[in-house]
């Protein structure tokens, strides 16, 4: 996600040296400018499609203009894939079981999909779950194409009264099981490096659980923080796992991302360069380059919607490409 509610520029692009345990992440191309009517843009979703185009959504977007883009992280061009009249949408990621693009619709309250060129779309999942709407935030796959989804339901209410739940939706008939509820708001939704459980951060709370799953990914048999974020104003939004198991944390109301070892230990945090993060307050999401170390994180702001660069901890993998 989210928080709630073309034009490529393009700059050199090497790395930046920094102190151990901080990475300087260096811009690849500006993909979108803050949109009249909202005063704001914000890029989430970060994807890479089985050719190997990057493609984000622009939360922010209003009617008839570009939902989702894709950025050539080669040439640098920018180009729209798929708009509509109503759709917000927060998340994106390539199901493994049928290599559609499945986009999270935070109003709508849908799950929608479509090709990776944006044709055939489709809703797959809508209404309500346990006779509860469902505000669907961001979105993971199990290896075998099962959704799992955090459902951000309170996200602008306070700590103490949570709402939000984690739902799985069966790939073949779009049932929706609640796995855990009256959580603060989850966001982020990874599994783990071997899919036996998935970290959620929670945005209301500042913190990143572990649940652990029973062998069909089912039901939750464990569950406990993982994490602590000490935000001050910002707070958790997207993760995502590297090949390794780190954890790489986005932020909501900072342009940086934590990393994580899997038992917690910080180990490093990505931040654009400080000549541009006057103008910048988000680094909700990030995706890892499939079986190389090519990080890529969506940052926001009052200057636009960019993406940066920045060489990740372990290789990119399943759970690093999306969400």
């Amino acid at each position: 996600m989210t928080a709630l509610l073309l034009v490529a520029a393009t700059t050199a692009c090497g790395r930046v040296a920094a102190p151990e345990g901080e990475l300087t992440a260096s811009l690849l191309v500006q993909v979108t400018s803050v949109h009249e009517e909202t005063g704001m843009t914000l890029l989430e979703g970060p994807t890479f499609a089985p050719d190997g185009g990057l493609l984000v959504v622009d939360v922010t977007a209003q009617a008839g203009e570009p939902k989702v883009l894709r950025v050539d992280t080669e040439s640098r061009e920018v180009t729209p894939v798929l708009t509509n009249e109503t759709s917000v949408y927060t998340s994106a990621q390539f199901s493994p079981h049928d290599e559609r693009l499945y986009l999270t619709d935070l109003v709508g309250g849908r799950i929608d999909s479509g090709t990776p060129e944006g044709g055939d779309p489709v809703t797959f999942f809508s209404g309500e779950v346990d006779g509860t709407p469902m505000l669907p935030d961001d979105l993971a796959f199990d290896e075998d194409g099962h959704l799992f989804v955090s459902d951000t339901t309170g996200h602008a209410d306070p700590v103490w009264d949570p709402q939000g739940r984690v739902v799985r939706i069966d790939r073949d008939t779009a049932e929706a099981t609640v796995l855990a509820d009256e959580l603060p708001a989850p966001n982020g939704i990874s599994f783990n490096e071997d899919f036996t459980g998935l970290w959620v951060s929670q945005y209301a709370a500042n913190r990143v659980d572990f649940l652990a799953l029973n062998g069909d990914r089912t039901g939750v048999e464990t569950a406990h923080t993982g994490l602590h974020f000490d935000g001050g104003t910002s707070r958790v939004d997207s993760n995502a796992v590297d090949a390794e198991g780190n954890v790489y944390q986005g932020v909501h109301g900072q342009p940086s991302i934590h990393v994580h070892g899997s038992t917690g230990e910080h180990l490093a945090t990505v931040s654009v360069p400080a000549e541009d993060a006057e103008g910048l307050d988000t680094a909700t999401n990030l995706a890892i380059a499939p079986g190389t170390t090519d990080g890529y994180m969506t940052v926001s702001g009052r200057d636009g919607g960019f993406v940066y660069t920045f060489e990740a901890l372990g290789e990119g993998i399943r759970q690093s490409n999306g969400g």
